[in-house]
């Protein structure tokens, strides 16, 4: 199939262009921008005038639920939704039943997402058996099947001797471990950010210091053990500044923080709504305000949706007995173009955190537009808006954003050339 994408704004962070030009694709890679190959017959054409063109996003933690938690959602479901928010690539968490702690699970997960063919889908693998931190997982043979990256979740290693020989052992194959950093002691039985809005609501508060130490002994064991590592969710404008640090002293450290905690803070709760309920917790205005900057320096070089659907009734319960997490990754595109809007990032800077940043974070062959390469690309109109869940794909509609006007709309979503969500 050969497609011409015509009069589209061109905007490919990596490379740093950023211009009105026309796109050709043949056999599932972009064959050029601007020039047409020579003998180049298009099978089809795709006027863009008004669109943008981008590298088709990547999200390094979209939960697919399967195997396990097929009422929640599935891989199908899943992956389409996040075509319809521009997502070309993503990881899926270990967090499934099995654990993703075996290469039959990692294949099965991967099988599934080819017959799908929405997106396409890097495995994190488990670093510990069952993520129970006690044992290391297979780790290789994981890598050998398909598994990008390695990580525990927020379940904390049993002690930091076992987490330090961990990442040793992965440092010797030179595999990435992401840390999601959160002291188990200091965040037991908490349900939001320890301050003022917890103790006017009466919640259980996770103070800051469950992840700023968490954070200073897991940087300190990178140091030591030379692993290459990456930090997910980060909820802290401390925690930001730890990263900064690591990353000034040449510690091969990158960082992610969940889209919603740019937006939202711990005053959300006010109402008990249990949309607003995820772990890690949201936290202040200041924190927020940090990691803001944090996003715009770089020293957070990716934004993630950290999606996680529910059914129905997970959401149904009193505030404290309800599951943590938000349905996000089908409004990846819109939610993160209000950041634009309200002046915090100029649109190449957004669309770096959203593609060439998280994949170099987890080495991934995606996040760009180059010759020769896959054809993953984005089509979106940044003129137009969404209406959340107006259309809505995926199984969990835990969104408190559902409703809501967003700015942008996802026209086409490209994978390897072939055309897998149009609006």
């Amino acid at each position: 199939m050969r497609t011409r994408i015509l009069g589209a704004r061109v905007i490919d962070p990596s490379s740093g262009l950023d211009q009105v030009a026309d796109l050709y694709i043949e056999g599932g890679k972009l064959s050029a921008i601007g020039q047409a190959p020579a003998g180049f017959v298009a099978d089809q054409t795709l006027d863009a005038s008004g669109l943008v063109a981008a590298p088709g996003l990547v999200d390094l933690s979209v939960a697919l639920r399967e195997p396990g938690y097929s009422r929640k959602g599935n891989i199908a479901s899943e992956t389409l939704a996040a075509a319809a928010g521009g997502v070309t690539s993503l990881c899926c968490p270990p967090i499934t039943k099995p654990v993703l702690d075996t290469s039959a699970v990692a294949e099965l997960i991967l099988d599934r997402a080819r017959e799908a063919g929405h997106a396409k889908v890097f495995p994190i693998g488990a670093l510990s058996k069952g993520l129970d931190g006690e044992q290391l997982a297979e780790l290789v043979a994981l890598r050998d099947a398909g598994c990008v990256a390695f990580g525990n979740g927020l379940n904390n290693f049993r002690n930091a001797r076992t987490l330090r020989r961990a990442l040793e052992y992965a440092a010797t194959f030179d595999l990435t471990v992401i840390f999601h950093s959160q002291d188990h002691d200091l965040a037991e039985g908490g349900l939001a950010h320890e301050g003022a809005t917890a103790s006017f609501l009466g919640l259980s508060g996770i103070p800051e210091t469950a992840e700023t130490v968490a954070l200073a002994r897991d940087l300190l064991l990178v140091e030591q053990s030379g692993v290459r590592a990456h930090f997910s969710q980060l909820t802290s404008a401390r925690g930001a500044g730890l990263i900064a640090d690591a990353q000034a002293r040449g510690l091969p450290v990158t960082a992610d923080v969940a889209l919603y905690q740019l937006i939202l803070t711990d005053e959300a709760l006010i109402d008990f709504s249990s949309l607003y309920h995820v772990q890690p917790p949201l936290r202040t205005r200041a924190d927020r305000d940090g990691l803001r900057e944090a996003v715009k320096s770089g020293v957070i070089s990716a934004i993630s949706s950290h999606h996680q659907p529910h059914e129905l009734d997970a959401k149904l319960a009193p505030f404290g007995e309800t599951e943590p997490g938000m349905s996000g990754v089908q409004l990846l595109l819109p939610l993160a173009m209000t950041l634009v809007q309200d002046g915090l990032l100029d649109l190449p800077t957004l669309l770096a955190r959203l593609s060439s940043g998280p994949a170099q974070a987890l080495r991934l062959p995606a996040g760009q537009l180059k010759a020769g390469h896959a054809a993953d690309i984005l089509l979106f109109d940044p003129q137009a808006s969404t209406v959340a869940g107006e259309s809505w794909y995926s199984k969990g509609r835990n969104s408190p954003f559902l409703g809501h006007c967003l700015p942008g709309q996802v026209r086409y979503t490209l994978v390897d050339g072939h055309i897998s969500f149009q609006r």
